[in-house]
């Protein structure tokens, strides 16, 4: 499959919130490493877990994809997500951002999906509190920099 049909799914199946569509798009030990909570647990059931728990915060999921390029076994494509928060802080407020998906495939399939967004920009129009905006932030540059990858610029 190319990327571009395959992100067309991955969109729809998000913004109707149908987590088998999602899951039937990774392998069978699929991960979804997702920039709010972390990834997935490997397989589908871990997919569609992930999606639950979009839903449980969210409403109303719109994704756009644009830009993809592929070599077969990578994927990248930008994006712009916007859903409506659920969070009692947010009072009901329109969430907008955009990223970068990666892909890594197998066959056709995703093995890996992992992104990257202004998590800062997106949480602020939550109307989360300075302080705890400072608490998530530093909590994903500990991650980061706990990472072995990051050693060498420490």
């Amino acid at each position: 499959m190319t990327l571009s049909p395959m992100l067309a799914r991955f969109s729809q199946a998000v913004e109707s919130g149908n987590g088998d569509a999602l899951a039937d798009l990774f392998t069978a030990d699929g991960i979804y490493d997702d920039y709010f909570f972390g990834p997935s647990e490997p397989g589908r059931a871990g997919i569609r877990d992930m999606l639950a728990h979009f839903y449980e915060g969210g409403e109303r999921f719109r994704w756009e994809f644009f830009d993809p390029v592929s070599n077969g076994s990578l994927g990248y494509a930008s994006y712009r997500f916007s859903y409506t928060s659920k969070l009692p802080e947010a009072k009901g407020a329109r969430v907008v951002f955009e990223g970068i998906s990666r892909f890594e495939l197998d066959d056709g399939l995703i093995r890996r999906y992992s992104e990257v967004f202004d998590r800062g920009m997106a949480l602020a129009q939550q109307d989360f509190a300075a302080e705890r905006l400072k608490k998530i932030a530093l909590k994903y540059a500990t991650r980061l920099k706990d990472r072995p990858a990051a050693k060498g610029h420490l």
